[in-house]
């Protein structure tokens, strides 16, 4: 595996049907080649408008099968001709009323590595997702990659530790964290939680969000997408909160090792005294 990683991801305004967002992201992943990156992902549903801001039956036309979907299908041929892995978050439905908020993680040589499903719904004002979806049951996996070993957490996730930590200790080097989140109490939150999350577990992050507004609902999407390494410190500059950007960062792995040297986290941690941490 590579020492450094060249990483990508992208923010995108909803483009107004799937078939453009597919084709808009397709490029995006050929450009992130181009740039030299091994590695991209996506926002949260991408493929699609966050729906979520409503209940309506309606828009359980947006699930696709994971992984023999069209879109997947498609990123996968895309992931093979430019060598790149790719995290696709889309709604997937895995027969007739089992619907789930998820992200395939496909291999630079088109190969779909498996799947992680959202364990954690918002189901409060704008963020209806148990309308739509039931709760992850994959468990944590984290995906051996041609990059290295690749973990995601799905938006409202961020704010539970107990997944982030789980990854690492399931040996995540780079958590992709896809989002649809609009402006609001969260904004204060985006840049605190999940730098704060890569120090306590001591792995790169890649913070993703949607950008722009969209049709469903009273929603503004903020972007302000990043890398943060296992120190908490942003890899570059944050992507813009109103425009569109592929952000592409260098992300040296061998500082996860010099990091868990001098805070020894994993050694330090007692797990026979958390036992009250997973009582209802």
């Amino acid at each position: 595996m590579p020492e450094v990683v060249r990483a990508a991801l992208v923010q995108a305004a909803w483009s107004g049907d799937t078939e453009s967002m597919v084709a808009k992201h397709e490029e995006y992943v050929r450009e992130a080649a181009r740039q030299g990156a091994g590695i991209i992902g996506f926002q949260e549903v991408f493929n699609s408008p966050y729906f979520c801001q409503v209940q309506e039956a309606e828009h359980y036309r947006w699930a696709e099968a994971v992984p023999d979907g069209a879109t997947v299908q498609r990123m996968r041929e895309v992931a093979r001709e430019t060598g790149t892995v790719v995290v696709v978050p889309i709604f997937e439905v895995e027969q007739s009323g089992f619907y789930y908020n998820t992200a395939a993680v496909i291999d630079a040589d088109g190969t779909v590595l498996g799947k992680y499903r959202k364990h954690h719904l918002p189901q409060v004002q704008g963020f209806w997702e148990k309308f739509y979806f039931k709760p992850g049951n994959l468990g944590w996996p984290v995906f051996d990659t041609a990059v290295g070993k690749v973990g995601v957490y799905i938006c409202y996730d961020r704010h539970f530790p107990e997944g982030w930590r789980q990854l690492g200790l399931n040996g995540a080097q780079i958590v992709y964290n896809p989002s649809a989140t609009s402006r609001g109490l969260s904004a204060y939150l985006w840049k605190l939680e999940q730098p704060a999350a890569a120090v306590a577990n001591e792995y790169f992050i890649a913070a993703i969000n949607r950008v722009g507004t969209e049709e469903y609902g009273a929603n503004d999407f903020y972007g302000s997408s990043y890398f943060v390494d296992p120190r908490g410190q942003f890899v570059g500059d944050v992507a813009s909160d109103k425009a569109e950007e592929l952000v592409v960062r260098d992300l040296d792995l061998g500082l996860i090792e010099e990091v868990r040297h001098q805070w020894a986290f994993y050694r330090d941690r007692r797990p026979d005294a958390y036992e009250g941490l997973v009582q209802p």
